[in-house]
């Protein structure tokens, strides 16, 4: 049997340059190349669902990571979009703005693959050799090849 699945996350979802003031700013952009891709149908019915998340807890991690996420009517398949800002962008972490922002996206469900996703980036984004990489690509079919091998979501 063939696997048809979308893979997690595609040149097209990533942004490199990402220009944003506030996480709002930096979310919605990421929101939006995910509504162009076919994985979000509504791009402010999903900021909704990923700012009542935020409420409940600041996603900005050290070492400049940010790891915005939500479940929502409103995604269509398990989906990370990825942003590279230079400047970076304060998503609540006690070291500082976050230079790789990943938006995690999973439909409404019983299943918790935003949190397996969430989990895999994590344990990969521990490594200092592997983030550098991701920061150091100009190339987003790069970072989007590194991520869907990196990152495996189990049926």
């Amino acid at each position: 049997m063939t696997d048809t699945r979308s893979p997690i996350t595609e040149a097209n979802l990533v942004v490199i340059g990402l220009e944003a003031e506030t996480r709002q700013e930096a979310t919605r952009r990421l929101a939006e190349t995910l509504a162009q891709a076919g994985r979000v149908t509504d791009v402010d019915g999903f900021l909704a669902d990923v700012r009542a998340r935020e409420e409940q807890m600041a996603t900005g991690l050290p070492g400049g990571i940010a790891f915005p996420h939500a479940r929502s009517t409103h995604v269509t398949t398990p989906s990370v979009a990825v942003g590279l800002s230079d400047a970076g962008v304060d998503f609540g972490s006690d070291d500082g703005p976050a230079h790789l922002i990943f938006l995690i996206g999973a439909p409404q469900g019983p299943d918790h693959k935003h949190l397996v996703i969430l989990a895999h980036l994590a344990r990969k984004l521990i490594n200092d050799a592997f983030r550098r990489r991701l920061r150091e690509s100009d190339d987003p079919a790069q970072i989007a090849a590194i991520l869907q091998r990196e990152i495996v979501i189990p049926d």
